[in-house]
């Protein structure tokens, strides 16, 4: 037997070596794996009725072969080759199929599947490839800012862990980035890492920026080929901040410049349109040359009115960019003269004025004892109803709390003044007897007997008004009585007697006082007569104008009727004479 089989195993052996230098069989086959997943790899070959075994290689670089898998058709037996790198990842199925577990990169590599039977050998090849997808591409090192006009490194996109290595582009607001020069400077490298052989990717951008640029999205991606194709991944949008330098100052009032008063705090604000804005500035102050340096704000306090005119900033290292605003600080002054307490007597004249000071017109309003009133008061001769509490009142009404106010506490004193008026009652059984008083202060009213001297107490006193009251009494005197009123006040005391009939005897009586608002009526009424007889007049003086123009005019056509006229009477009288004579 031994002799018998030495033959055939040197024919094996002489055939495996034999297929390992012609490499007769199938064309190459490729199967594509991605990196960790199991790579598949069927035989492709028919297998033969007279097989006796199937084995796997791979080819070195060199062109050697390293077997790694055998499996006996007839003791159904498998046996995997000693070869580290594939330790425990390999799997050989009955149909030859050859499984190899977690893909790397290292399989890589063009294997053969050897089916042997005692005469021949057939070989199918297969190459593997592996692909690993790379990490999403993240812009990192990014720059904390881009200055416009100036080249500047923006960032590096990465992305990590490739199979093959990939591309990186830029985009700008979704656009590819094209490399320009001094503009859009873009390098590229890559990185294999020695035990994965997985490629790192990194792009630095460098980028000269404009105000363009301003909120404008920056991304990157990474273009590669798996197991189905090209892909591309995208990292997520970057925004930058964009310095600029200003352009353009521009100054703001605080409170808004149309309201500010006397007294009030104004803060003067400067801007700029840069980026980042200035943070300081030169003042300028109406009358003054040189600025005054401070932040973006300066404030004056408790301004006045000499405050008004022209406010200026500018940059600190670029004066000629200025801005300027015009102020005016409102003011409001009041003059009332008299004011306070004045005490007039009646019928005295008092001159009033309210004289007012403005920034632009101011709206005046007089109010008596809080009634409004429709005119400035004139007292050309002071009456009892003047007095009250004048207050006079002024405000800019396009500035908020600009008011002034003055007042004027009218005072009008008078002696007592009397006058008494007696009434028959319409039945004849009592008379009303009325003590008519005026005067400020108010006077105190005593009602006597003459000739008694006895106080009458039960006396009936109307409200006292506008210096103004009344007392009076009710008697049925039977005999003749006369009557006194005292009035008296811290000016004078004064004295009024009316002498009353008795009740059986018919006297005239006299009228009442009239109340103010009869005596205005009164007035107006009067007012009307004396308008229709100044109305009469002239209408009469143009007729007599009329008439004397008409006479004129007739004057000489009636000479000679007139001469005529005085010989007829000559001759009547010499004829009167003549008569006369004779008789």
């Amino acid at each position: 037997m031994a002799s018998k089989g030495t033959p055939s195993c040197l024919l094996v052996f002489c055939l495996l070596i034999t297929a390992a230098v012609l490499r007769p069989g199938l064309g190459l086959y490729t199967v594509n794996s991605a990196y960790g997943d199991t790579v598949i790899m069927p035989c492709r070959l028919n297998v033969p009725q007279n097989l006796m075994f199937g084995k796997w290689k791979y080819e070195k670089p060199d062109g050697s072969p390293v077997f790694i898998a055998f499996r006996s058709s007839t003791k159904k037996s498998v046996h995997y080759d000693d070869v580290p790198e594939y330790k425990d990842r390999l799997s050989l199925s009955e149909n030859y199929t050859l499984s190899i577990s977690n893909a790397r990169i290292s399989d890589e590599k063009r294997f053969v599947c050897m089916l042997v039977t005692e005469d021949n050998v057939f070989e199918a090849p297969t190459i593997v490839k592996v692909f690993k997808e790379p990490s999403k591409p993240e812009i990192v090192s990014k720059a904390p800012f881009l200055e416009t006009q100036q080249l500047k490194k923006l960032g590096d996109c990465i992305s990590k862990d490739s199979y093959p290595d990939g591309n990186i582009t830029w985009y700008r607001g979704g656009k590819v980035l094209q490399p320009l020069e001094a503009v859009v400077v873009i390098i590229f490298t890559k990185q294999m890492d020695p035990v994965t052989q997985l490629y790192t990717m990194t792009s630095s951008l460098e980028y000269k920026t404009t105000k363009a640029d301003i909120q404008m999205p920056f991304t990157c991606s990474v273009t590669y080929y798996g197991p189905s194709g090209q892909k591309t991944v995208h990292s997520e949008q970057v925004v930058f901040d964009i310095y600029y330098p200003t352009e353009q100052v521009t100054i703001q009032v605080l409170p808004p410049k149309n309201a500010i008063k006397e007294g009030d705090n104004m803060t003067l604000k400067c801007l700029g349109n840069g980026n980042p804005p200035p943070e300081e500035f030169l003042f300028y102050l109406p009358g003054q040359l040189e600025g005054i340096r401070s932040s973006n704000t300066y404030t004056l306090t408790d301004v006045r009115r000499n405050a008004t005119g022209d406010y200026k900033c500018s940059l600190i290292d670029k004066k000629s960019m200025i801005a300027s605003t015009s102020i005016t600080v409102h003011y409001l002054d009041l003059s009332l003269n008299p004011s306070g307490e004045v005490t007039k007597q009646i019928g005295d004249a008092l001159p009033v004025s309210c004289t007012i000071s403005a920034s632009r017109n101011a709206t005046v309003v007089w109010m008596k004892d809080n009634t409004r009133l429709k005119a400035s008061p004139s007292f050309p001769s002071l009456h009892y109803q003047d007095a009250g509490n004048y207050v006079c009142e002024t405000s800019l009404q396009e500035v908020e709390g600009l008011k002034k106010r003055e007042s004027l506490t009218l005072i009008v004193e008078g002696k007592p003044q009397i006058k008494m008026t007696k009434k028959t009652d319409p039945s004849g059984l009592s008379k009303t007897i009325i003590c008519h008083v005026e005067g400020f202060p108010k006077p105190a009213i005593q009602w006597t007997i003459t000739g008694s001297g006895s106080v009458i107490n039960q006396t009936e006193e109307s409200p006292y008004i506008n210096g103004r009251y009344y007392s009076k009494i009710i008697i049925s005197p039977e005999e003749n009585v006369t009557l006194t009123c005292t009035a008296e006040n811290q000016l004078e005391r004064t004295v009024n007697s009316l002498n009353v009939s008795a009740i059986s005897i018919p006297e005239h009586d006299e009228a009442d006082e009239i109340s103010d608002e009869n005596r205005e009526k009164v007035n107006d009424q009067a007012k009307l007569i004396v308008g229709i007889v100044v109305g009469l007049l002239l209408a009469a003086l143009v007729a007599g104008v009329v008439y004397w123009l008409y006479m004129k005019k007739s004057k000489t056509a009636s000479k000679h009727v007139n001469k005529d006229l005085g010989n007829l009477e000559e001759n009547k009288k010499l004829e009167e004479n003549n008569h006369k004579t004779e008789a």
